[in-house]
């Protein structure tokens, strides 16, 4: 199942302090747990870029993904969330929420040297949210190399997707490093390279983007 969906998940730290995050432990936390360690690492929270189970843990088509609920057990470290997904989260995965710290745009995690900043992108999902990092974007499922994400999941939103990707994340520089949720299209490019490519970031309307996507705008 892992391999079908081609997730990716991602260890952000800092080498003076040893401390780092992982974004989307949902598949084999105690592997990736286990990596950090092996690196000299010690993993103090993680980030969630939405609350899907194949992102977060839970039930995925009658398969139990571990998620974020085995990286409580095995850490206690801060699962980070943005605000408007705290309740979805804990619906997906069974966590109560007090067990989350709710973000929100703009707010900035430090460790130690790096600093990560959170981007608010919802459209794939309500509170989907990317993480830039020193010329680097964490982008989830808000966009891939090739496409982006879904629209017809619940709590999706075509228009608010097309908001995302024309405005936040427009205007980052083209050298950004773009780091995506799953392996469509690739591991990584800059911006400046994904924006030739992919065809979502090339559609030149919302009229245009509404009717690619699905419905129209309100």
């Amino acid at each position: 199942m892992a391999s079908q969906m081609v997730n990716f998940a991602y260890l952000i730290g800092s080498r003076d302090t040893g401390e780092a995050v992982v974004v989307d432990p949902a598949w084999d936390v105690d592997g990736l747990l286990d990596a950090a360690e092996a690196d000299g690492m010690k993993v103090v929270g993680a980030l969630a870029t939405h609350y899907h189970p194949d992102h977060v843990g839970g039930d995925l088509f009658g398969h139990e993904v571990q998620g974020i609920a085995r990286f409580l057990e095995r850490t206690g470290g801060q699962v980070h969330v943005h605000k408007e997904e705290l309740s979805w989260v804990g619906l997906t995965t069974g966590v109560a929420e007090k067990e989350l710290s709710a973000v929100e745009g703009g707010s900035n995690l430090r460790l130690g040297d790096v600093e990560i900043t959170f981007l608010h992108t919802p459209g794939h999902s309500p509170g989907s949210q990317c993480f830039l990092v020193r010329g680097r974007l964490v982008a989830g499922d808000t966009l891939f190399l090739q496409g982006c994400g879904r629209v017809d999941l619940p709590g999706a939103d075509p228009e608010a997707l097309y908001h995302s990707l024309t405005g936040p994340l427009a205007q980052l520089p083209g050298d950004t490093v773009l780091y995506p949720g799953h392996d469509y299209g690739g591991e990584s490019a800059t911006l400046a390279r994904t924006r030739e490519e992919n065809y979502a970031l090339r559609i030149e309307s919302l009229e245009a983007w509404m009717e690619t996507m699905g419905g129209a705008p309100a």
